[in-house]
């Protein structure tokens, strides 16, 4: 991403399975309060966004879909989720304390996990991974465009971005993209 970034949001989440959810809010209403107003832009960034925190959190020897208990809350770590936005593009990162490199996977469409990289790569314009110097872990990210009639303000200027990328242009099978947003993947 440029370095034209005119918006960004940081929220620090323990390394919790619900905090997949309150990411997901999270995104929803810093791209509202930023004026994107564009549905497939917010669909696609909160996907982006849940299939992001959901890797980093479960990290290998943990059991992500298990509730905690109270008692076990002292020894959770936390993920960083990091929104920037310029005029045409949203950059999505995620640290957490894992350093081992994201592993990406072709799946089919009947898979019921190990997916979410795979999501990503699709959905995205662009993205990577990098490791956190001197802090252990790393930070995974991806670039999706802010569609038509999206806008992000800055204290300068209003600008929209012309550029619209649907998940035709991406070569996504529709099947999978229309199961992952509605949940039923």
């Amino acid at each position: 991403m440029s370095q034209a970034t005119t918006m960004s949001s940081i929220l620090t989440l323990p390394d919790t399975p619900n905090s997949v959810t309150w990411a997901r809010r999270h995104v929803v209403a810093v791209l509202r309060d930023w004026n994107v107003y564009s549905e497939e832009t917010v669909d696609t960034a909160r996907l982006v966004v849940s299939e992001l925190v959901t890797n980093a959190i479960r990290h290998p020897g943990t059991m992500a879909d298990q509730p905690l208990a109270y008692s076990e809350l002292k020894s959770v770590s936390t993920v960083e989720l990091v929104l920037e936005a310029n005029s045409s593009t949203l950059r999505i990162s995620v640290q957490d304390r894992d350093p081992a490199p994201p592993m990406l996977k072709e799946v089919g469409v009947e898979a019921t996990g190990g997916r979410g990289l795979f999501l990503v790569a699709q959905l995205s314009m662009r993205w990577g991974h990098y490791l956190c110097r001197p802090r252990p872990g790393k930070v995974v990210w991806a670039e999706v465009p802010l569609a038509s009639g999206s806008s992000v303000e800055d204290s300068r200027s209003r600008t929209t971005n012309a550029h619209e990328a649907g998940p035709a242009d991406a070569g996504i099978d529709s099947d999978v993209l229309a199961s992952a947003r509605s949940g039923s993947a």
